[in-house]
This record gives structure tokens, sequence and C-alpha cells, in this order.
């Protein structure tokens, strides 16, 4: 598979703007998607119902950024939830928010864990990030227990016809503006839909989660596909 040469992701690039918009992150988010990021970290942990309610199972949250999925996912159940993110000043705000998630610097093309230590891996709005997509699936898959489940939220390709027209337009003109503005990064906010336009859309997600060697691999469009929640087991 060549998804991966689609676009060149500079590592040391894209924490740099990471960094820059770390204050204004979470209130972007929210703003810019009306709230609608809470409902869709929801999705992710009812994938896990069954796995949160263990208090023995061990949750990876990778990319955690400002650790609102980390949060969220311990707030559920009971299970131990690590935080991973490349990220420093936005780990920083993760720490901030609370104490119950140890929240680790890592590499998530190089993740600081053993083979075989995860019950559950989360990656939420980040995959598209990595340098390698392939190569960050294939680490979530060494890092997952057998029978462990890899849950991937993602902007996707939307689906109803009229909206899709709709979404783009916000998306790739109004969005960029407004982010970039009251962030003071146009570039970061520039890079977001560049970026969402370069990753594959639902069925190419799911093809390259099978080459990766996961089974059972499903997902579920989220407000008309502007997401999408991957889930896949490690049979």
């Amino acid at each position: 598979m060549n998804y991966r040469k689609l676009e060149t992701r500079n590592p040391a690039a894209i924490r740099e703007m990471f960094s820059r918009i770390a204050p204004r992150y979470d209130f972007l988010n929210h703003l810019l998607s009306f709230n609608i990021d809470r409902h869709w970290r929801k999705r992710v942990c009812r994938r896990l119902d069954d796995i949160l309610e263990n208090p023995a199972a061990v949750v990876l949250d990778l990319a955690c950024g400002t650790g609102d999925l980390s949060i969220e996912l311990k707030n559920v159940g009971k299970a131990k939830i690590f935080g991973v993110d490349f990220c420093h000043p936005m780990l920083q705000l993760a720490m901030q928010k609370t104490d119950s998630v140890p929240f680790i610097e890592g590499d998530g093309l190089n993740l600081p864990f053993e083979d075989l230590c995860f019950d559950a891996v989360t990656i939420a709005f980040g995959l598209r990030n990595f340098a390698d997509w392939e190569l960050g699936l294939r680490e979530s898959y060494r890092v997952l227990k057998p029978f462990g489940r890899l849950v991937v939220l993602e902007f996707s390709t939307p689906v109803v016809p009229g909206f899709k027209q709709v979404f783009d337009f916000y998306f790739n003109k109004i969005l960029p503006f407004v982010g970039g503005f009251l962030s003071r990064s146009m570039e970061a906010y520039a890079y977001l839909p560049r970026s969402v336009s370069h990753f594959p859309d639902q069925d190419g997600l799911k093809r390259m989660m099978e080459h990766v060697g996961f089974s059972k691999v499903e997902y579920e469009n989220l407000t008309g596909g502007i997401a999408a929640v991957h889930c896949a087991w490690k049979l």
C-alpha cells in the first residue's frame, strides 16, 4: 500500500505546529466543531464499554493531545488509562486537567512499551498526523494483547449528498480562516483540511487496517461522515 507516499509529513514541523496552538487548542476544537467533538469521543468509549468496565484492563490513548479522550475513557470506566503524545506543551495541558491518568511523552511510531501489554488502543484525530500511517497502525498492533481492540476516530469523507458540498465549503474556507485568526496560526488551520484531504476515506482506512493484520474491521459514520469511528480486533 502506498498511502503514506501521498504527502510528506515532517514530525518536527508538526510537533512545533501543535506546540504553537496548544493554548487555544481545546477552545477552538469545541468552537469549530460546534461541540460535536464531545459526542464523537463518547462514541469511541461505547466501542470499548466491556473493556473499560474491567478494572484489570489497561488502555492506551495514543496521540492523546490535551487529554480529552483519555479523561473521558477514565471517567466512564474502571480500566487503567495511559495517554501518550509527542508534543510536550499539549501533554502539559493534559496534566493540568487530571492526575488520574498518567501522561507520557512518546512517539506513536516507536512506542515506549513492550509487546502485548494493552487491552485496547485508541487514536482520536491523531493518525493522519503520523509520518507513516501504516507504521503507526503496526505499532498499535504490536502493543495490543491477543484479542485486543483498536478504535480510531478520524475525520473522513461526508456521505450525504448536498451536505458534502456545504461541509467542504465550511471545512476548507471558513474553518481555516476562523481557526487561523483566533489561534494566530493560519498555517496550522490550513494544514487541517489539507491533511484530511490526503488521508484515506472510510473504506481506504479499513483496508489499511486489514493490511496491517487487524481482523473484524468495521466503521461507523458520524455526523453524515464528517468523521468515522473504525474498530478492529487483534485476533
